[in-house]
């Protein structure tokens, strides 16, 4: 088995235990954290599709007229907007957890419902 597909399995059970961490978990705190770590495996995914060994970083002097397979940026860059979307979503979902405690004194899904429904 080649290093490329290590990788891509070990994205997909990274993603997989989030996604368990997310049906699991009744604590608010824990499904923020497992959305995070689903969102993270699959930029990693993205970053590893590419991969190849021998490949060279497209800067520099690899750039211009050179022998060497050269990595493609896009997938560089649109996982760094996905980075960067994925810090602002987290904000959002952290900055409405903590009006939900404030609210019912509880980060657990099970009380929160209960108290929302009296």
């Amino acid at each position: 088995m080649n290093i490329d597909r290590i990788m891509e399995m070990a994205c997909i059970i990274v993603f997989f235990v989030g996604f368990y961490g997310l049906i699991a978990s009744n604590n608010a705190i824990k499904s923020i954290a497992s959305i995070t770590v689903m969102e993270l495996a699959v930029i990693m995914f993205f970053l590893t599709f590419g991969f190849f060994p021998g490949i060279r970083p497209p800067i520099g002097r690899y750039i211009a007229y050179s022998p060497y397979a050269v990595a493609d940026p896009l997938p560089q860059a649109l996982m760094i907007t996905a980075i960067i979307i994925g810090i602002a979503i987290t904000a959002i979902n952290l900055t409405m957890l903590i009006t939900l405690v404030r609210q019912y004194k509880s980060a657990d899904w099970e009380i929160i419902r209960k108290k929302s429904r009296e």
